[in-house]
């Protein structure tokens, strides 16, 4: 760099496939070799959607600083850590990667970040909550950088019909990190020729958001009681109903509303007040903090609400699911968008669904069980297709019937055998009494996953039957057996 008095402006991008880095990347390139810049990009790209983003670098170098043009300056091909101005980052956890690797620092670097997540694969695999702690993240990017500024970029994307790539690149003016006008900006959209009036809407938007600086949310020292809940039903059934959970412990009464809404969804009302009988009949007994209510009125509705065929079916036939599925392709008015579900029925699936005298004698039968088995394994149904649909749609019906199947017996066999549990054991041990009701966690989803959450489940119960076990044990346990797929984790917590 003997040729040259001054630094070269050093900017980052990490976005994901889909997100226009590489356009984003074009478009600071060609702006700066048109106002008299030297600039050079490289990228290294992530292995696979969502395990790692791709890395954009660039260097942009005034040729007015250059003493002889005829011999440009080198630049590097790689960002070094503590020596970048500039990281722009499409999803949190990639500003969050950027500050781990040091390109972020607080002496030099701007930090340009959207607030919004899109889960790693590494997120989704793990059984219970896997998800990384976004206002972590947000506080140490805060931190980290001499000016942060982070805003919802997808959500503002989406309502600015527009790409992110035009959001992050008004962003990047809104900044003022570069010694170019808004203007030059502007020109290197229209330049490029694609999109120009969308790509302008956008820039316009990310220019402006970015314009107010990052100010972290502040932390409420007390816990706000959720209150009784206001406003009239629309029957008078409807309205006993909310009376009694206004009768409920304040701490358990906002999950007991939730928990009774969704169960109405889920079924009836019928449904919705045996579940608000259950609590009613637990916080009869129970005491201040009201730990035991509390926990139960999530951990209850959520088993009551189990995936059944009948519901996974209703949640496909829905018109919010087509509404949102659509805004996420931003699909428009007149195009038509094909939703192909993947679906994998087994035989206890298909058997669930039967009444149950119906169901055990097709299980006894092998003939019957062979032909039901026809109808199993993995494919793909494309309900645009009016057959497709009507089929899901069918299923979704069958609701009234669900009190008599077969899944439906056998799941509040299970719920009733653990309410039991919990009565028994809060008469002597309160703490483990609520770490029981807590393993509901474990039971989720459908099919296979529900199969081997449910197993899991069961052990640890089995482990309070044979011994001594101790709350602390109970919520280690349950932690384990959310830990990996495979169970690796839980099998050594058992035998330690």
């Amino acid at each position: 760099m003997s040729n040259t008095r001054i630094k070269p402006t050093t900017i980052v991008i990490s976005a994901l496939g889909g997100q226009g880095g590489g356009v984003l990347t074009n478009w600071l390139v060609n702006m700066a070799e048109q106002n008299d810049y030297f600039a050079q990009s490289t990228s290294v790209p992530g292995v696979a959607q969502r395990t790692g983003a791709t890395i954009y670098y660039l260097e942009m170098f005034p040729k007015s600083e250059v003493k002889d043009l005829t011999v440009p300056p080198v630049m590097a091909l790689m960002p070094m850590a503590g020596d970048v101005d500039l990281v722009v980052a499409a999803e949190l956890m990639e500003a969050g990667r950027a500050v781990q690797r040091q390109f972020v620092t607080p002496l030099k670097t701007t930090l340009i970040a959207s607030t919004h997540r899109v889960f790693s694969i590494a997120e989704k695999m793990v059984l219970g909550d896997g998800t990384g702690d976004s206002d972590t993240v947000l506080k140490a990017a805060h931190q980290a950088a001499k000016t942060f500024v982070a805003f919802d970029m997808e959500s503002l994307a989406a309502e600015m019909s527009c790409v992110i790539s035009s959001i992050m690149f008004g962003a990047i003016a809104g900044s003022k990190k570069l010694p170019f006008s808004r203007e030059k900006f502007e020109d290197a959209i229209r330049a490029e020729g694609k999109m120009v009036e969308a790509n302008l809407r956008g820039f316009n938007a990310g220019y402006q958001a970015a314009e107010t600086p990052y100010v972290p949310e502040q932390a409420s020292d007390t816990d706000v009681p959720f209150g009784k809940i206001e406003g009239t039903a629309n029957t008078p059934a409807a309205q006993a109903l909310i009376d009694r959970i206004n009768g409920l412990p304040d701490p358990a009464r906002e999950f007991a509303y939730a928990g009774a809404t969704k169960l109405l969804d889920y079924q009836d009302l019928d449904y919705a007040e045996a579940y608000i009988a259950e609590l009613e009949a637990f916080a009869a007994t129970d005491k201040a903090p009201f730990d035991l209510t509390h926990e139960l009125a999530r951990y209850l509705a959520l088993w009551m609400a189990f995936d059944d065929t009948i519901k996974v079916a209703d949640i496909k036939t829905r018109s919010e699911r087509v509404k949102k599925y659509r805004q996420e392709v931003r699909a428009g008015k007149d195009q038509i968008v094909h939703m192909v579900e993947f679906m994998h029925p087994r035989l206890e699936e298909i058997v669930g669904t039967m009444p149950v005298g119906m169901a055990r004698f097709v299980l006894k039968s092998p003939f019957l069980t062979r032909f039901f088995e026809k109808f199993t394994g993995p494919r793909l149904s494309d309900t645009t297709k009016v057959s497709s649909f009507l089929m899901l749609y069918f299923m979704a019906s069958l609701r009234f019937m669900r009190r008599k199947t077969l899944r439906y017996a056998e799941e509040h066999a299970e719920i009733k055998s653990w309410l039991d549990r919990v009565r028994t054991t809060v008469a002597t041990d309160y703490d483990l009494a609520v770490e029981i009701v807590r393993c509901q966690r474990l039971i989720k989803g459908y099919g296979e996953t529900h199969e081997r959450g449910l197993g899991n489940f069961k052990t640890i119960m089995a482990a309070l039957d044979n011994g001594s076990v101790t709350p602390a044990k109970v919520s280690e346990l349950r932690t384990a057996a959310l830990e990996d797929e495979d169970g690796k984790a839980f099998k050594k917590a058992l035998a330690a």
